[in-house]
């Protein structure tokens, strides 16, 4: 279904596909990842859990490799993986199970205000029930200072959550660097990588990683998948948070879809192979888009550090506009205004706020995200809509979804 022509009023059908900008959301499935899901789909449909029999065996066999793939890519050994439905998921075992395995013993964690809302949102369910928790801030590109981390560290301190990567802003965080204040202050460093995986090189030895979240589907793999690296040695200590057979080495239970983890597998293997290629491409056409924008328009900021963030990532302020009301207009160029975890809310967006945007920049504010299948085309088509929506907006016209600028 093209731009347009959803029957919701948002303009009339354009001649042209649509151009999917709103890679920090989701990333479109590779057919290359589907090609390798489909067998597990159909023929290959058996239980990875059931060991008795051939299809079981075929099964499991297909979830061990994808195990493999997924662990290689960060460094990690395979029994170390363990599978959940997607990154919110690993989050809330990853701090939820380690306040529960250390209760009694410490309570304190420390995290930042910039980190996903599952993260906030368990750092304050832990808080309800009696953990300390520290929020450090941030600086105007939305990164954490080390020296902070290391300030906020104390005797009763359990874990460190920093994310590798904002998923509105796009800013990569000193991982490395915290991850040596962690590990010389002997606490458990947890990192959500979920939109930095596939696209940065990440080393979970390397970094001082005690526990990593991923999401399949950020990475060009299927929904419904994602994963929690728990460190053996020296053990990291989890406590399930669901009961049932004790899959997933007791950590997480339920059966396991083949297809889902092949598909992560494979996601996994690609970015590998084509990860340093992939971010060179982006980074030309992220800076593309970023010049003509500037050079068209008056007002224009970039939300972020400029340097140290994702190759497809853009967060701009257009002032004068409104981000919400360019999203509507831009009905064949897919933005959004924030996180898609989000949605819904009125306030502006509290990651903007904690880099120090008053709440009318805020609200000025969009999220661009390039991705694999980006084109010099779709660079140039998004420039000239983004352009022409934004001066209509301060113009106080509109202007139609699919309309030529």
């Amino acid at each position: 279904m093209r731009a347009g022509a959803d029957g919701q009023g948002r303009g009339r059908m354009s001649a042209r596909p649509p151009v999917y900008l709103d890679h920090q959301a989701t990333t479109p499935l590779d057919p290359r990842v589907l090609e390798r899901m489909l067998p597990y789909l159909s023929e290959h449909f058996g239980n990875p859990h059931s060991l008795g029999h051939a299809f079981g065996w075929r099964a499991e066999s297909a979830v061990a490799q994808a195990r493999e793939q997924v662990a290689a890519l960060i460094g990690a050994a395979p029994d170390e993986i363990v599978f959940t439905s997607g990154a919110t998921e690993a989050n809330n075992l990853a701090l939820k199970g380690l306040a529960e395995a250390y209760r009694g013993r410490k309570g304190h964690l420390v995290t930042s205000a910039v980190e996903h809302k599952c993260v906030l949102e368990s750092c304050r369910h832990l808080a309800r029930q009696g953990a300390t928790v520290t929020v450090l801030p941030v600086d105007s590109r939305g990164r954490v200072d080390p020296g902070a981390v290391a300030a906020a560290i104390g005797d009763d301190t359990l874990a460190v959550s920093i994310m590798a990567a904002q998923n509105e802003i796009g800013t990569l965080q000193p991982i490395a660097e915290i991850g040596a204040v962690c590990a010389e202050r002997g606490v458990i460093f947890h990192t959500d990588a979920a939109q930095a995986a596939g696209k940065i090189p990440l080393d979970v030895a390397a970094m001082g990683i005690g526990l990593m979240s991923l999401s399949a589907h950020k990475m060009y793999g299927p929904k419904g998948i994602g994963a929690l690296y728990v460190r053996r040695r020296p053990r990291v200590r989890l406590v399930a948070q669901m009961d049932g057979g004790g899959q997933e080495g007791g950590l997480r239970s339920g059966t396991l879809s083949p297809a889902l983890c092949v598909g992560f597998g494979a996601a996994c293997a690609f970015a590998a192979v084509e990860m340093a290629e992939e971010a060179a491409r982006l980074t030309g056409l992220r800076d593309r888009l970023h010049r003509k924008l500037t050079e068209s328009l008056p007002d224009v900021d970039l939300n972020g550090d400029a340097e140290r963030r994702l190759p497809g990532n853009l967060n701009i302020a257009f002032g004068g506009a409104d981000g919400e009301a360019l999203v509507a207009a831009l009905g064949d160029v897919a933005l959004s205004t924030g996180s898609a975890c989000s949605t819904g809310s009125v306030e502006p967006s509290y990651v903007l706020a904690a880099l120090g945007l008053d709440p009318d920049r805020a609200r000025a504010s969009v999220r661009i995200g390039l991705g694999r299948f980006t084109t010099e085309d779709d660079v140039e088509y998004a420039a000239e809509r983004i352009v022409a929506a934004v001066r209509a907006a301060r113009d106080g016209t509109a202007i139609r979804a699919g309309a030529a600028p």
